[in-house]
């Protein structure tokens, strides 16, 4: 036998002597890694026996730190709801004037994949709004709930329940959710009034339940939630737990501190790893059956593990490789489409990488061109647009101007009244050269006052002894820019539904004045009047009336100013039955020098 194996030796130590350089440094160095695998298979053998629970404790750590912080987000979404609703909403509404249903709506549309509902309740258990379901059930009161007197009795704080069937309203698909309610107390504002209230916001049971689905702690793991007394809120055999076929220690474990325990279930070990989420002082649950950890000790080679490392390292590195050359030029192209949402107008948009990225690249660069095209057509579309309804509103008034103003001269020449039909069409004249302006919009105040006086000087003749008229006006105000042929059609309003069947003691005043760093014009008379209602239906379009009075010229007038120079700026009625009408015309302070600056006017 002995000599047997010297002759082996031998013949191995002939046949290595014969062998090439290549074969030799390959069969050397295979050699030397076949004794550094079993080396390290047996190192790691000994190792694995003895840190498996270490690494499952630390798995089971990880997992549900993991889990604690897509709890802690979804969670936290869930709240930034409420606050959005609360802050921005509710407490900026009074509730007697305004309805919140459009807010609710958009806020709900926004999280629907997450939330089942958003409502508000009165402390005494009443809808004030929600979304989408708003209609109780005849036979439930909010109030038995224990969501809604956590919410009463501790207003301070945001309160979550346990999971629940929301059933307290009437849905027409008879589709009733697993939820779990966030309730807190708020004040809601009636007529000025602050009352109490709770708002609601029922969290999708199912994101919860996703959330803890997902964790993995091992094969036979699983990992459950509980609230800070014990109660189940997820678990994967929740139904078979409630119907008493199987136990858990959820009571027991809710006495533990975070960290990783060692409990027993009927005889059963098991590696308890707890983890509270801080703000609800709920408990996520990781269970790991101490059985599991040792069932694969003599099922696992070394050597495979080694290759198993080994390859996943090569192959790492080969992807990070690979994949830093594919997404780096999308990464850029990225950074330049963000800078495109935040605003910035020009962006060198990143072309770079394989064929398909630089073609993206040149697409969006395109687009983006495109875009910058389009946007300025139809910044000019609109300019364009808002200037002929200007003109258009303006050639309204006009006409309507003219025909009286001839129908007084013509009134006067029948009479043979020559001398006031002379100082009629001198003012005439005088009115309508102030009119054309040489085509421009704006004029000055004291213009726009010299052409009042032109009007009265025409209606004074034509309505002798009706009326008596006062201009008056700051010297600061007359150098103002001011839309030309506003305040004659209110003076003609004033004169034909206010002085015509007077009897003589018609009185109009003409004032303007700077309030507040405005400039005003007042129109007063001491007519019929109207009833406040009235008033306002001029301005709004709600007088239905097409016949004398219903304020044409008055809404033309508001309109053209609006359109001009805005939204807050325009005409405001006073008036009361039998004691006239006041009118201010309220328009931006702008010194005539600078209007060139505004809108290319000229």
């Amino acid at each position: 036998m002995i000599s047997f194996s010297r002759k082996r030796v031998k013949d191995f130590k002939d046949y290595y002597k014969n062998l090439s350089i290549q074969h030799i440094i390959s069969i050397s160095f295979t050699a030397v890694a076949m004794v550094g695998i079993l080396l390290v298979g047996i190192s790691l053998h000994l190792r694995y026996t003895n840190s498996a629970k270490e690494m499952a404790s630390e798995n089971n750590r990880a997992v549900l730190e993991q889990v604690n912080m897509n709890l802690d987000s979804y969670l936290r979404n869930m709240m930034k709801v409420s606050d959005s609703m609360y802050y921005r909403v509710i407490k900026k509404t009074d509730l007697s004037k305004a309805d919140i249903n459009y807010e609710l709506g958009l806020l709900y549309e926004a999280n629907k994949d997450y939330i089942v509902g958003i409502t508000l309740f009165s402390e005494g258990g009443k809808v004030v709004d929600g979304y989408p379901l708003t209609q109780l059930k005849k036979s439930v009161d909010p109030r038995d709930t224990q969501w809604f007197s956590d919410a009463v009795n501790r207003k301070e704080n945001l309160h979550f329940s346990t999971p629940h069937v929301q059933n307290l309203f009437v849905d027409p698909t008879f589709n009733y959710h697993w939820v779990v309610s966030l309730s807190r107390s708020v004040e809601l504002i009636f007529e000025g009034a602050i009352e109490s209230g709770v708002l609601l916001v029922d969290m999708n049971f199912r994101g919860i339940e996703q959330i803890c689905k997902n964790a993995n702690v091992g094969k036979d793991g699983y990992v459950y939630l509980i609230d800070s007394d014990g109660e189940l809120i997820y678990h994967p055999r929740q139904q078979l737990i409630y119907s008493n076929l199987i136990e858990e220690n959820n009571t027991k474990v809710a006495t533990f501190e975070d960290g990783v325990t060692v409990d027993e279930l009927k005889g059963e070990k098991r590696l308890v790893t707890v983890k509270t989420v801080g703000y609800t002082g709920w408990k996520i649950v990781g269970v790991t059956p101490m059985k599991s950890l040792t069932a694969g000790y003599y099922e696992t080679r070394v050597f495979v593990i080694f290759i198993m490392i080994f390859a996943l390292f090569i192959l790492i590195s080969l992807n990070m490789f690979i994949a830093s050359r594919i997404t780096n030029p999308i990464r850029a192209l990225e950074r330049s489409v963000k800078k495109l949402e935040n605003g910035v107008k020009d962006v060198d948009i990143s072309i770079s990488g394989s064929y398909e990225v630089q073609h993206l690249g040149k697409a969006i660069k395109s687009m983006v061109n495109q875009m910058h095209i389009l946007m300025d057509n139809i910044v000019l579309e609109q300019e364009e647009k808002r200037k002929s309804e200007l003109n258009a509103l303006q050639a309204q008034i006009n006409p309507h101007f003219l025909y009286n103003t001839l129908d007084s001269i013509i009134w006067m020449i029948e009479n043979e009244s020559y001398e006031g039909a002379i100082i009629m069409v001198t003012a005439l004249a005088r009115f309508f050269r102030i009119s054309l302006s040489k085509g421009k919009n704006i004029i000055t105040v004291a213009m726009e006052l010299e052409h009042v006086k032109n009007y009265l000087t025409i209606q004074e003749i034509r309505y002798k002894n009706k009326f008596t008229y006062t201009i008056e006006a700051e010297e600061a105000t007359l150098n103002l820019a001011s839309l030309k042929l506003i305040v004659q059609p209110l003076i003609e309003n004033a004169i034909y539904h206010g002085m015509e069947f007077m009897g003589g003691d018609g009185e109009i005043e003409v004032k303007a004045y700077i309030k507040d760093n405005d400039l005003y014009i007042d129109v007063i008379d001491n007519g019929m009047g109207m009833e406040q209602e009235e008033a306002d239906e001029l301005l709004t379009g709600e007088n239905k009336s097409k016949g004398k009075g219903s304020g044409v010229g008055l809404r033309n007038v508001h309109d053209r100013i609006q359109l001009y120079f805005g939204r807050k700026y325009g005409l405001k009625i006073i008036s009361e039955p039998d004691e006239g009408v006041i009118i201010h015309i309220h328009m931006p302070c702008i010194d005539i020098n600078d209007v060139q600056k505004m809108e290319g006017l000229k």
